[in-house]
């Protein structure tokens, strides 16, 4: 294994982290950006009212796109046991 299998295992991975991890996030930006939106228009500033729905939102997401995190992650696992058998031989 050198340099470059290293390089390209690497940008597999952040890769897959970015896909697995960005939808949840994005939609928890989107949720707290609304929320703050709502705020600064009713001029209500509760700092915890923004928790609960983004916890909501957050944990929905979860549920909505777990079967493509899984997907992703195991097809990048798959990859690696693919790379570690051809490594060995």
């Amino acid at each position: 294994m050198g340099g470059a299998d290293l390089i390209e295992i690497s940008r597999d991975g952040l890769i897959t982290f970015f896909k697995v991890g960005m939808p949840v996030m994005l939609v928890g930006l989107a949720v707290g950006f609304l929320i703050s939106l709502f705020q600064a228009l009713t001029q209500i500033q509760e700092q915890t009212l923004i928790y609960v729905p983004k916890v909501a939102a957050i944990f929905g997401s979860l549920l909505f796109f777990l079967p493509f995190m899984s997907d992703a992650m195991n097809s990048f696992m798959g990859r690696i046991a693919a790379r570690i058998i051809t490594s060995g031989q």
